[in-house]
């Protein structure tokens, strides 16, 4: 490793951004260091045109004394459309060292005014081609170019609908349902290409394909189309330059011509069919003729709410093989993928000419191992392929995805004799984020079920993220993003991904501050708590996660909208009750026939006005908003007190006994110090007498786990996560799961379906209990009060039993930080990686520092101190391994696989019980996994004093295996 090096350098998140309206990108850098505790002190950042000259830079930013390397704005002249710029970088750390400059990185821009758009959107006549005719729009320009050679070229293009264009019969880069979808009506995403290879001198032709997609397409399960428009349309703007200095730009115009082809039906829902015999071979390159081709008009569609792509690109990500190919018991051939994937089938035929060829996809077999399609609801999810008869043809749809494991594959040749699995591949399809997290444990069900919730957002992140992504519905839902963004965003870099969405949140939001249900908003739904409460969760995320300041900036109007509007409702500004609201949506306490759950709705409402309104506090704090900051702390506290008056006891219980309930009271700090402990006690003792099973739905599920960790029950919560019958998150990875699950049953232990209304197999919000187990189990998360992880919380929590070994690692803006924790050879092992300036906390848990052997006195060790829990190691950057005696922290020593008939010394342990407390002992092994405290004070058993109490754990603190 280099002695000091700025490395990865980005440009609002990405390696390369081509093609952005951004006035000020934010730049990002890591630092390499071969030394332990490295810290960056300065900085310099050049900026140069096109001809990298760096002699005569656009801009030098000068030696800044900082220690800021995440999201640094360019700071110098305006910067002009479509150039490209380079910029390098140079820091000095806290060892007096001076870096080399880094390799440059670059960013070129798009459009900063819409004026500069001289393309037009363009659209078939009505006499040439009928507006809804079904088929896909082909539309083509052919044109020359002079003879000086090309330097440089670029499109840049949009459609009302999706499309793919192609170059002198090329696809134009690898996008896929291009441009995406936004609040159309609001912001319409336009993408930049570089075309500088597919162009020639002399003659070339522009071809581009486009079908309704979102635009208008079907969307919702009310069978509605023509949300946004009517008629398709395109947007195309072609720009070369050449080594003589000159420039040439042509747009799309009612010169161009249009025709249909082969695609005779493209929809989100319902698949597509393909006749290969209608295929306009050489369309989009010269010389083809175009003489039966019809004319296009100009259509009156905006240019002043074009915005450059924020979102990355959606893309192919991954190839599968099909795992096996099955005949079921009706008859079926089909192909199991071995994976709930979402995207397409692309497969190799040679067959005679008009073979109709059909695919029909969904996610799982029924009990009596049959293709089941009744959870799909009217999507019909078929692509039909039509055979032109000419040698081996290779098929995969343009405009349309699935989400599927299984497909049924009907009148493929020779088919009885068995399908050819070769000749399928499953083309996995979503936003092309960049992952930075990983999980694993010592439990491989638990492993599954990381890799399900993994897989579950990869299908559901397609652009918008969805709430499922194989029935008529497919929708961007609020409540489900916002209860899943901090897990989220540890799988992913999901900066750009959620800038992008929020925009659009704000964007249909209503002047008064409701947000709407799903985003992009079709189907008019608005305001419930937890739903709307994305418009400050996601943000306040995004900030924690990676330090993206810009974010709350821009979306704090938002924020603040949406809270005032709750306080605007019903006669009690601090009690929301009013409206309808999902509550704890799917809970297994709801009545029978209804879908909310038994938690009251007011409370969640109530609970989340809090948590909104503390974290706009907070937003206004980091802002530098010191007035909008008292105001909001103080209506926080008014809130909060109002919920404790209208929904905790006067003796400090939580007034709906339900899980929830609790976990709201406890995880949002809606109680009084002196009532957490009995609340706490309560919950843990709800999940006892239902036999350690949730009963939580998409509000409770996903703090339930920290509700009990960070109160006393972390062997609890370690219970529940490895509880396999139902309900449990184990319970769908013991039926085969490879994604989430909407319902904790939708497989039912006898083989039979929840409901075929509402039964994804693909539904990611109950996966948010992978927060949980990175922050919690492996121990890694990030400090607020030093966001993007540049300063590392690394407090792993080994106590739960049954655990042996587990490890969390995290690409943040600052480098590779790993937490993991082993119990090897009577001893915990800790390891811990920082990446250079950064810094972290670690507890050593149950340690006393006096016995932790290992990098104790290495270079990057800033301080130690014992604490309560055990010693605190405050670090810089550098890679540290601790190893001390394996010992809990309460009043139980284990063996390895933490089970109550093997404690260790328990007789020496029930001796100090029986002296301080007779008796109380057998209770405390009535509640075998259950911390001191919670047994103490459980209204179940025994109880004891507070003398009793301290006693006790004076002497049990000196333990020693």
């Amino acid at each position: 490793m280099a002695e000091l090096k700025a490395t990865h350098l980005t440009a609002e998140y990405r390696r390369e951004l081509l093609g952005t309206d951004v006035t000020h990108p934010r730049m990002s850098w890591r630092i390499e260091s071969d030394r332990q505790g490295t810290a960056q002190k300065g900085y310099r950042i050049q900026t140069a045109g096109e001809n990298g000259n760096f002699a005569e830079p656009l801009w030098d930013s000068g030696l800044c004394e900082s220690d800021k390397n995440v999201l640094v704005p360019y700071d110098g002249p305006p910067l002009s459309s479509c150039t490209r710029y380079l910029y390098r970088v140079k820091v000095w750390d806290n060892f007096g060292r001076e870096s080399e400059w880094s390799e440059p990185a670059w960013w070129e821009t798009a459009f900063y005014d819409s004026k500069e758009w001289v393309a037009q959107w363009i659209t078939p006549t009505s006499e040439s081609i009928d507006p809804q005719a079904e088929p896909a729009f082909l539309l083509r320009k052919p044109f020359s170019l002079k003879g000086a050679e090309i330097v440089s070229a670029r499109i840049y293009a949009t459609a009302a609908g999706v499309y793919e264009l192609y170059l002198n019969g090329g696809k134009v880069g690898d996008d896929e349902l291009a441009p995406g979808w936004t609040s159309y009506r609001s912001r319409q995403a336009y993408q930049t290409y570089d075309v500088s290879a597919q162009l020639q001198k002399g003659d070339n032709t522009i071809g581009i394909m486009v079908a309704n997609g979102w635009y208008k397409g079907r969307l919702g399960w009310e069978n509605k189309a023509n949300h946004y428009g009517d008629r398709r349309a395109v947007l195309v703007q072609l720009h070369v330059r050449y080594n003589d200095g000159t420039e040439e730009v042509m747009g799309s115009d009612p010169t161009w011509k249009a025709s249909t082809g082969a695609i005779r039906f493209s929809e989100i829902y319902d698949g597509e069919t393909y006749d290969a015999r209608l295929e306009q071979n050489g369309w989009s390159e010269p010389g083809f003729d175009d003489l039966s081709w019809g004319a296009v008009e100009r259509l009156e569609l905006p240019l002043t709410h074009l915005v450059a792509q924020e979102n990355v690109s959606t893309r192919v990500t991954q190839t599968l093989k099909p795992l096996a190919v099955i005949v079921t018991p009706s008859g079926d051939t089909l192909l199991d993928m071995g994976q709930n994937m979402v995207g397409r089938i692309r497969f190799n035929v040679s067959a005679m000419e008009g073979t109709v060829i059909k695919l029909t996809h969904a996610e799982v077999l029924d009990k009596e191992g049959n293709f089941y399609m009744g959870n799909i609801r009217t999507a019909k999810q078929l692509v039909t392929f039509i055979a032109k008869g000419e040698g081996t043809e290779t098929y995969a749809p343009h405009f349309t995805f699935q989400g599927f494991r299984y497909v049924k594959v009907e009148s493929y040749p020779d088919q009885e004799k068995g399908l050819p699995p070769e000749a399928f591949s499953g083309e996995v399809i979503h936003s092309d984020m960049d992952q930075t997290g990983a999980f694993e444990c010592s439990d491989e069900m638990v492993n599954q079920l990381q890799r399900n919730i993994v897989w579950g957002q990869r299908g559901n992140f397609l652009d918008v993220p969805t709430d499922c992504p194989q029935r008529d519905e497919r929708l961007g839902w609020t409540g489900d993003a916002q209860v899943f963004a901090g897990t989220a965003l540890f799988n992913y870099n999901g900066g750009p991904f959620f800038t992008k969405w929020l925009r659009d949140l704000k964007a249909d939001q209503l002047a008064d501050g409701q947000v709407p249900f799903v985003v992009p908003n079709i189907i008019q739904g608005y305001s419930s708590a937890a739903w709307g409460d994305a418009a400050t969760v996601i943000p306040w995320a995004m900030y924690t996660s990676l330090a993206d300041e810009q974010i709350l900036a821009e979306q704090y109007d938002s924020m603040k909208r949406w809270v005032d509007y709750i306080r605007s409702q019903g006669d009690n500004e601090h009690i929301w009750d009013t409206g309808f609201h999902f509550g704890d949506w799917l809970a297994l306490d709801a009545k029978e026939g209804s879908y909310m759950g038994a938690t009251p709705s007011h409370m969640v409402t109530a609970a989340y006005f809090v948590l909104s309104t503390r974290i706009i506090r907070n937003a206004a704090k980091v802002l530098g908003f010191e007035e909008d900051a008292a105001y909001y702390g103080a209506l926080a506290e008014r809130i909060a007190a109002a919920y404790r008056d209208e929904f905790i006891t006067p003796n400090g219980r939580v007034a709906a006994r339900t899980q929830t309930a609790h976990v709201l009271a406890l995880v949002f700090d809606l109680a009084e110090s002196k009532d957490r402990a009995r609340i706490a006690c309560d919950l843990n003792e709800m999940i006892v007498e239902n036999n350690y099973h949730l009963t939580t739905g998409f509000v409770g599920t996903p703090y339930l786990c920290f509700a009990l960790s960070d109160n006393g029950y972390h062997e609890t919560a370690v219970k529940l996560l490895l509880q396999k019958t139902y309900p449990s998150w184990l319970y769908s990875v013991s039926k085969g799961a490879t994604t989430i699950w909407e319902h904790w049953d939708g497989i039912k232990p006898d083989g039979s379906f929840w409901s075929d209304d509402m039964n994804s197999f693909n539904h990611y919000a109950y996966g948010a209990v992978g927060e949980w187990m990175y922050r919690k189990i492996a121990g890694l998360s990030p400090d607020a009060e030093h966001p993007g992880y540049k300063k590392v919380r690394i407090e792993p929590d080994f106590t739960g039993g049954r655990l042996s070994h587990a490890r969390a690692s995290y690409e943040s803006m600052y480098g590779t930080v790993e937490a993991g924790w082993t119990f090897q050879d009577g001893e915990i092992r800790i390891e811990a990686v920082v990446p250079a300036n950064a810094a972290a906390s670690i507890l050593l848990r149950g340690a006393h520092a006096d016995e932790v052997k290992g990098s104790i006195k290495d270079e990057g060790i800033l301080s130690i101190r014992q604490e309560a829990e055990g010693v605190r190691v405050e670090t810089g950057s550098g890679r540290y391994v601790f190893t001390y005696a394996r010992t809990d922290s309460t009043y139980r020593i284990y063996t390895p696989d933490m089970r109550l008939s093997e404690v260790v010394q328990w007789e020496t342990v029930k001796q100090i019980l029986d002296r301080h407390a007779p008796g109380f002992s057998d209770h405390l092994n009535h509640f075998a996994n259950l911390p001191l405290e919670a047994a103490a004070n459980s209204p179940m058993g025994t109880a004891i004093s507070k003398e009793q109490y301290e006693a006790i754990s004076r002497e049990l603190s000196q333990i020693r295996e």
